[in-house]
Order: structure tokens, then C-alpha cells, then sequence
């Protein structure tokens, strides 16, 4: 163990996550600010690189604002509020723009200024992409940004803790106003300060909470679990979206398929009969939502006891296979599929976090001083199940959002209070390490078969009994032994899955992804679902 350093690291704003809202954040503040983004690992790592599908937005003659709007709150099973819909989708193509002057090389069409492709649950064409791998061209793009301009301090490899309020201060104050966050440095053991007059929280969402999932290896609710303890709402928990179609594979096992590949003529089909079967659900058949096409997928895989389905897009031709997604094909050559000739084996996984920290307009949480951007927020965007790749938008609009409120009150926001070092009188070392490694096992293995795809009052019963108990052990183990990085996220995946089965038990009725077998039928009134610490 290194000594502690002298003191907190002052900035202007701290920005915790390094991925689309962060970067975006960081880089419109930096016009006139200080700012620090701190990454829980590398800068890449997190889920916006591996965003594959693209960007929607009203690009297309013919589409219209409203029509990409109702498509969105027909996909979030009118839980959505219209109010943020609107002005996400409004604020859309503004954002390509300004994406492709930071060199984002989106790909050209033919006619139009960029191609565009449809994906499931949109009525039109408007999903600009940068072939099958969006995600790490934006990615790369805005950390390029970010690195050049001489106001933003990337900080990769620190694990954040816990905010930092009034109660962290020199003179205790109860006010709730955060000032930045305590975080472990993961190369030198050491824990550090970070404090500004302003922060946001751009952590990404929970995915690894489920025992498939699509999301990097990070995604462990961090940023929902810290809000929470600091004492912000948490709303609409319940709604975990299943992607329908994540690579079955044993050695592979958090592959995902693009949307993309069904929104370009790709058919589900049960392997063997070669049954096309989401006509049997769904008018839309494989163009449908993904909460119905994910329940389709596991209707069938558990009605016949199958291990996945496949997705077969070889009936197009293979130079349109390749040239569209070029990743995917060469990804699947390497595990000895060609589907430009052959189906790919497909299962539901985990892959996005619709609840999350309650924010406003100006992504401003119920805490001063505290903002949130993308997937750790409840936006009103989503409602009851995100429409195919607003998800990325949203960390645009939402990270352009917070800045520009920082930026606009910057003479309002008081300068942070004298804030007390880290603790480090909990120096023991603990020999049962593997405590940790075995607990999370055990909530990503029951969230799984309990708080899944279908869901039922006992399973869920199951699943908070035995949450309870783990965090118990784990908040004691915490209070004991030196934090590590591995018990920081376990903490907070015993956190957020409490309050996804939590949120999951007080909804009497199924909508969107929430599909309970108890009550299978939509309350007439739409409802949020809020949890106040």
C-alpha cells in the first residue's frame, strides 16, 4: 500500500465515464472549463465502443420527426415522457452532424448524403452507421477530441467509490449537494479524491448483473449504485432489455448480432425444420421490437428445449453480406462460420439498462450538483423498452444537455468545502478474495434464471430473499477489509440488483420488457416506477 495523497484533485467538473456522454460532455464543457473524465478502465472499454448497429435519426425524404417519435413510444409501451422524446428526436440530426465534423466517417449512399438502414421497431430508414461497428468509430473519434484539447485530463483505471456530499466535507453539511467522487486508483492501490463544482455521472448501465449479457465486462451499475447511496431516486428498474440476438457460443459468450442484420432481410428459424417462426408472433415478424422478438426467441428455445434459434441471412447475396457487415463476417470466420452460406446460432442476452438515476431535461439528478447522461439515467426516453439504437443519441443529446446547463449556471455553482481524505484505516488484507469472485457468481446465476426474460412473484421472492442475504455479507465484508476493485463493483451489483427485483415486484402487470406470468395483462394507465432511497 502507497501513502495517501496530500489532498483532493481539484477541477471544475468531473465527469466519471469516458464513453459517448462523457466525451461529449467533456468536450463541450472544455470550451470554458476544467474538466477531468475518469474511466474505470482503458477509455475504450466501455459500452460505447462496442455499440455495432449505429445512430437513428430523420434523415431520410419522407421520414419525419413524428414518425420517429411514435415509433419510440410504440416501442417503450407508452411509458416514455413525449416531452424528452421530442426533444431527443429533435435534437438528432444536429448531433450526426456534428459527429461527422469530429471525422466520424459514417457510411456514404447512393443518392443521399449518407446510407442509411432500419432496424426493428423503426417505420423508416434512418440509422446512420459506420458499418457493422459504429460504436468504436465514435468512440475513437471523440477520444481524439478529447486528448487534443489541452482543458481535459482523461484519467483511465480509476474505480469510483462513492460520491462525494456535504458529508464527506472538513464541516459536516447535510444539504445533499455532491462535489465530486472518491475513487481507486487500480495501478497503485491508492484512493483518491476528485472534486469539482459540478460532476456527471456517465458510467453506463448494469448489464453484468445477468449472467448472459452483451455489455463489457465493466458494466456493473456503478453510477446508479452511487447515486442511490448518495441519496438520489431511481425510477423504472424492472425494464432490462434482452437483445434477441447474441452469438451462441461457448467460448464466445457476449457476441452480439447487430439489429442491423434483421433490419436488412435476416429470418429467425428453428434449427432442423427450418421453421420461420416470428410470423407466428408478430405481424412484423423479425422487424418487431426486441422485447417481442427476445420473447419469442425464448418461447420457442424453452417449448422445444433447444440450446438457441438461428438468424440466416445467406438467402441475400454474399457481397451484400459482406459489404454490410464486414465485422461480424470476418468475426464468425474465425469460429468457422460463414454467413454469407451458413445461419448463426442465437440466444437472448442481456444487453441494455432502461432504468436508471431519475434526470430532467438538463440531465440534472434530484441531487445539486450532480448531472447523468446515457444509460445510468431514467430519462423518459426509453419507457418500457428502447427502440433500436437510440441509445447512442441519447448519450449525445443528454451529454450536450448537462454541459450546456453547467456552462449556462456556472456563476450559481458554490466552489466545494474542504473534503475529508479517504478513510485508509481499513488496511487488513483479507485471504478469502474468492468470497468475491463466488458472490457474484451467484447474482448474475439466479438474476438470470429468477428476474429474466419471464418472470413470476415467487421467482422474484426467491431472488430478493437471497439478495438480501448477500448484501449483508457484502457490505460487512466491505466494512472490514481494504477496498479493491472487484469488491467496489460487487457492492454495487448487490445494490442494483436489489433494486431491479425490487422495481420488478411493485409493477402488477406486464409491459414492455417486464413480462410477468402473474399478470400478463397491461394496466390501462402508464406508470413509472420510482424508488426513493
Amino acid at each position: 500500500m502507497t501513502d495517501a495523497p496530500t489532498g483532493p484533485r481539484h477541477y471544475d467538473i468531473v465527469i466519471i465515464g469516458s464513453g459517448a456522454a462523457g466525451l461529449t460532455a467533456a468536450i463541450n464543457l472544455a470550451q470554458n472549463h476544467r474538466v477531468v473524465v475518469l474511466a474505470k478502465g482503458g477509455l475504450s472499454e466501455g459500452s460505447t465502443a462496442w455499440a455495432q448497429g449505429g445512430i437513428a435519426a430523420v434523415l431520410e425524404p419522407g421520414d419525419t420527426f413524428e414518425s420517429h417519435i411514435e415509433d419510440t413510444m410504440i416501442a417503450g409501451a407508452g411509458l416514455n415522457d413525449r416531452r424528452t422524446v421530442e426533444y431527443v428526436i429533435g435534437g438528432a440530426p444536429a448531433a450526426i452532424e456534428r459527429l461527422a465534423a469530429l471525422g466520424v466517417p459514417f457510411n456514404p449512399g447512393e443518392s443521399e448524403r449518407w446510407h442509411l438502414t432500419r432496424e426493428g421497431g423503426h417505420s423508416h430508414r434512418r440509422i446512420v452507421h459506420v458499418d457493422d461497428a459504429t460504436g468504436w468509430a465514435v468512440q475513437q473519434a471523440l477520444e481524439k477530441a478529447a486528448a487534443a484539447n489541452p482543458n481535459i485530463t482523461l484519467v483511465p483505471d480509476m474505480a469510483a467509490i462513492d460520491l462525494i456530499t456535504g458529508r464527506n466535507g472538513v464541516r459536516y453539511s447535510g444539504d445533499g449537494r455532491v462535489w465530486g467522487v472518491y475513487a481507486l486508483d487500480r495501478g497503485t492501490g491508492r484512493v483518491e479524491a476528485f472534486t469539482g463544482r459540478a460532476t456527471i455521472l456517465a458510467t453506463g448501465g448494469a448489464g453484468r448483473t445477468y449472467l448472459y449479457s452483451t455489455a463489457p465486462r465493466g458494466a456493473t451499475g456503478d453510477g446508479i449504485a452511487m447515486a442511490w447511496r448518495a441519496g438520489a431516486r431511481v425510477s423504472n428498474m424492472e425494464f432490462m432489455q434482452f437483445h434477441p440476438t447474441c452469438l451462441y457460443n461457448l467460448e464466445v459468450k457476449n457476441f452480439l448480432i447487430t439489429e442491423a442484420v434483421r433490419g436488412e432481410g435476416g429470418h429467425l428459424l428453428l434449427p432442423g425444420s427450418g421453421h420461420r417462426f416470428m410470423p407466428d408472433f408478430d405481424p412484423r415478424a423479425e422487424l418487431a421490437p426486441r422485447d417481442v422478438v427476445a420473447r419469442a426467441i425464448d418461447h420457442e428455445i424453452k417449448r422445444l428445449g433447444l440450446d438457441y434459434v438461428h438468424l440466416d441471412i445467406s438467402h441475400r447475396p454474399p457481397e451484400f453480406v459482406r459489404e454490410h457487415f464486414p465485422n461480424i463476417h470476418a468475426k464468425l470466420l474465425t469460429l468457422g462460420i460463414d454467413i454469407t452460406t451458413q445461419p448463426i446460432p442465437v440466444v437472448p442476452a442481456q444487453h441494455y439498462t432502461c432504468g436508471g438515476v431519475l434526470t430532467d431535461l438538463d440531465g440534472r439528478t434530484d441531487l445539486p450538483g450532480l448531472y447523468a447522461a446515457g444509460e445510468v439515467t431514467q430519462s423518459g426516453l426509453h419507457g418500457a423498452n428502447r427502440l433500436a439504437s437510440n441509445s447512442l443519441l441519447e448519450c449525445f443529446v443528454f451529454g450536450e444537455a448537462a454541459a450546456d446547463h453547467i456552462h449556462a449556471n456556472w456563476d450559481t455553482l458554490p466552489t466545494p468545502p474542504a473534503i475529508r481524505p479517504w478513510d485508509e484505516s481499513r488496511v487488513s488484507h483479507s485471504d478469502e478474495e474468492v468470497v468475491v469472485q463466488h458472490n457474484w457468481r451467484e447474482i448474475r446465476r439466479f438474476m438470470w434464471d429468477f428476474v429474466g426474460i419471464v418472470r413470476t412473484t415467487k421467482r422474484l421472492e426467491r431472488a430478493l430473499h437471497r439478495i438480501e442475504l448477500l448484501a449483508a455479507e457484502t457490505e460487512e465484508y466491505y466494512g472490514t477489509f481494504h477496498v479493491t476493485a472487484d469488491l467496489i463493483e460487487l457492492r454495487n451489483l448487490v445494490e442494483v440488483a436489489r433494486l431491479i427485483i425490487r422495481s420488478a415486484l411493485s409493477r402488477k402487470e406486464s409491459r414492455g420488457l417486464h413480462y410477468t406470468l402473474d399478470y400478463p395483462e397491461t394496466a390501462p394507465e402508464a406508470v413509472d416506477t420510482i424508488l426513493v432511497p
